[in-house]
């Protein structure tokens, strides 16, 4: 079991052991296992760095994300600089549905709307822009609308979470149409956001709530 005191060096180390927030001055507080992330950055990458540092942090069950991304002047970019870079990342990537994905950028904002037929081809579009510089954040408003529209089978999802790494022994699957509900207990966020992605490939998915909690004990 760890202190509050405990996890919050944890998380800090964390944060410091990551080459790109070796001098990111980010605040850390901890309160039974929620973890609440402070400071300013100068790139948006960063922000996305420390979040997913402090996710994998054994003891962390929920986090709360307040860095805000200011961006120094020489690395300031105007929104028209800004969308013709997404042109070009969107051009370089031949697996992003580019007729299907529209994009609007305000003061360094980036939304992304419209409709794919996988969750990857979700993450891959976002991911081609998150990077980019002067890119403050990012609203993925992108729906899934599969083209297989096989009925979504509960055993399908669960015999894909027994093959992987995952300790799926506390992890019910409920399926309604094209939605799956994940419920439950996992030990770490990793965990988690895994079985979650496990879910997102099933052939008809549209929709995954991961509603799993990370179960650990702390000595307050």
């Amino acid at each position: 079991m760890k202190t509050n005191a405990e996890l919050q060096k944890d998380v800090q180390d964390a944060i410091l052991w990551e080459p790109l927030l070796h001098s990111a001055e980010i605040g850390v507080i901890v309160n039974n296992g929620i973890v609440s992330l402070t400071g300013n950055v100068d790139c948006y990458a960063k922000k996305l760095q420390a979040e997913h540092a402090a996710k994998n942090v054994l003891g962390v069950k929920v986090l709360v994300e307040d860095i805000e991304v200011r961006l120094p002047d020489p690395r300031s970019k105007t929104d028209v600089e800004i969308a013709s870079e997404i042109i070009a990342a969107f051009n370089a990537n031949s697996f992003i549905p580019q007729e299907k994905i529209t994009v609007k950028v305000e003061d360094g904002w980036i939304d992304l709307d419209g409709e794919v037929s996988w969750e990857y081809l979700r993450e891959i579009t976002e991911n081609a822009v998150k990077y980019l510089p002067g890119v403050k954040g990012i609203y993925n408003n992108i729906i899934i609308n599969p083209e297989i529209r096989n009925t979504v089978e509960k055993s399908d999802i669960e015999r894909a979470l027994d093959r992987s790494s995952i300790d799926n022994s506390e992890i019910s699957v409920s399926v309604s149409g094209t939605t799956a509900t994940l419920t439950g207990t996992v030990h770490t966020w990793h965990q988690k956001e895994e079985a979650g992605r496990i879910a997102w490939k099933t052939p008809g998915i549209q929709d995954v709530k991961n509603k799993l909690e990370v179960d650990y004990e702390y000595d307050l």
